[in-house]
């Protein structure tokens, strides 16, 4: 009985507060609920209007708009997705075990798709649309990010297998 009560303690009584990643969790449901509110809602569409709505005398977005959506959308679909993939890992394996599993799913799907990328590029426009390039000087670029992503999951595989031999076994 008074096991039990200590680990129910242990649960609900954190000695260290609220982690990181809860008060990363927590400020992203206020501001979820927050962005309902219509007075908040038009706040933020003013400021999107005023970074990333900008246009120039044609009506067309000027270049910093689209370079910042771009940016934008980059960084929120690196943060969902692979975020949210850590996170779900986070909660059943712990933050380093997590994060050398997400690394390794991350990269080892960046392998597979610059690999398929540099066999059967360029669908669409054909190399000699492009202003001077070759086949092989389109593939460069996927090239170099397939050799970069297989480094990166090689050291994470070896991140793996080090950090699974220095576990106890239970």
């Amino acid at each position: 009985m008074m096991a039990l009560r200590n680990l129910r303690n242990r649960i609900t009584q954190d000695e260290r507060g609220i982690s990181t990643l809860e008060w990363i969790g927590l400020i992203s449901a206020v501001f979820c609920i927050i962005v309902f509110i219509p007075a908040v809602r038009s706040v933020f569409g003013a400021a999107f209007d005023a970074t990333l709505g900008q246009k120039d005398d044609n009506g067309d977005l000027t270049g910093l708009a689209i370079a910042l959506r771009g940016i934008l959308i980059t960084v929120v679909a690196i943060v969902s997705f692979i975020g949210t993939g850590y996170l779900i890992l986070y909660t059943n394996l712990g933050t380093r075990l997590a994060f050398l599993v997400t690394g390794a799913a991350t990269f080892g799907w960046l392998v597979v798709g610059s690999l398929l990328f540099v066999v059967y590029a360029p669908r669409g426009l054909r190399p000699a649309n492009l202003e001077g390039l070759n086949a092989f000087q389109i593939r460069i670029p996927a090239i170099a990010l397939t050799l970069a992503s297989l480094i990166l999951f090689i050291m994470f595989v070896a991140a793996l297998d080090r950090y699974d031999k220095e576990q106890p076994d239970v």
